[in-house]
């Protein structure tokens, strides 16, 4: 009698990481350049460069031609601003749902429910590594443990979400990533959890998962002090004022924890409406030039088209339902469109540069 796998409709084998590596490999030259730029962001989380931190670009990633569009324009923005602004463009693959809904291109790349993840990886890898390739460093958020093995190496800084901060099998793995990490208040605005987390994952651990070869294995960390909290609201309530920065800094202390912010202009923080993401900036922009050197770092939700779209519904005689999309649009959080976004960022820019306060 079968006892076992009686809800699984399927088991397919998955290309091992170490394959898909080979098919899109990265130089010993751009693994020197992406040790540099970890390097670089270590510096400004632990404050031995007071360069200001910027993650920006799509909610989520749907398309790759218009990601590498993005791509493209934020580079050239890049160097406009690298002496007072470390800009690093956000590339996400992964979306945690509160339900059910579209998981992101790795889960399902033609976003019809086939959920092809191998395609979904191989897109990935390769976008990452085309964008590593314009001198421009990548961000990503981690949900599924067993991705980063596929991309990690492409990688600069990661995010661990505010669904998945409490989680133990994600502490886990942010201590044996090889980048930054940056760990989200909870969804509630509590954030002792991103504190608890901070904790765990200084700290070395012992878990299966693995190797490069899709061998599972026991994954030992020896733990990672490159790790940060970045506050995105909760409750639809903010975290970024004054009083609040000046609570969580006193709270990061008193746990002994370092105390360098990164604030989520999105999510709770502009109350879920993107274009308040403009009025968020604005304000830690004034706390830095003030003197509060904890922010050291914001997060923003951008695209080359402002606003959101639906998931379009599958239509009689079209065969890619990727067809029906607006270009350049988001099909999750809405986001500031690229000319709201670069103005934005030189506006900041500006002010930071003619107020001295990064050398």
């Amino acid at each position: 009698m079968r006892i076992v796998n009686l809800r699984v409709a399927e088991v397919k084998k998955l290309l091992p990481p170490v394959e898909l590596k080979q098919q899109f490999p990265s130089s010993v030259e751009l693994r020197e350049e992406i040790r540099q730029r970890r390097q670089e962001i270590s510096d400004i989380i632990h404050r031995r460069s007071k360069r200001f931190l910027v993650i920006v670009g799509p909610c989520s990633v749907h398309d790759e031609e218009a990601a590498l569009e993005y791509a493209r324009r934020l580079s050239n923005l890049r160097k406009t601003v690298l002496d007072q602004f470390y800009i690093v463009m956000r590339i996400y693959f992964e979306k945690p749902r509160t339900t059910i809904g579209w998981k992101g291109l790795i889960n399902d790349p033609y976003m019809d429910g086939s959920n092809d993840i191998e395609e979904g990886l191989k897109i990935a890898r390769r976008l990452l590594h085309k964008v590593a390739e314009m001198d421009l460093p990548v961000a990503t958020e981690f949900l599924d443990p067993i991705i980063p093995q596929y991309i990690d190496d492409l990688v600069c800084w990661a995010a661990i979400g505010a669904r998945t901060t409490e989680s133990q099998t994600h502490r886990e793995l942010a201590s044996g990533l090889s980048m930054p990490v940056g760990l989200k208040n909870g969804t509630d605005g509590r954030l002792q959890t991103a504190i608890d987390a901070m904790a765990a994952c200084h700290a070395s651990h012992s878990f299966v998962g693995i190797d490069e070869h899709g061998v599972t294995s026991v994954i030992r960390t020896t733990g990672n002090a490159d790790t940060h909290v970045v506050l995105r609201g909760g409750r639809n309530l903010p975290n970024y004022t004054k009083d609040c920065i000046q609570m969580s800094v006193e709270q990061l202390k008193d746990e002994g924890m370092l105390s360098s912010l990164v604030v989520d202009c999105s999510h709770a923080n502009s109350s879920k409406r993107f274009e308040r993401q403009v009025l968020v900036w604005d304000d830690i922009i004034g706390q830095r030039l003030e003197g509060n050197d904890n922010i050291i770092g914001a997060m923003v939700e951008s695209n080359i088209n402002e606003g959101n779209q639906p998931l379009p519904t599958p239509k009689e005689g079209v065969s890619d339902i990727r067809s029906l999309l607006q270009y350049g649009v988001s099909v999750t959080d809405g986001c500031l469109g690229w000319s709201a976004t670069e103005r934005m960022i030189l506006d900041g820019y500006e002010k930071i540069k003619a107020s001295g306060v990064i050398d």
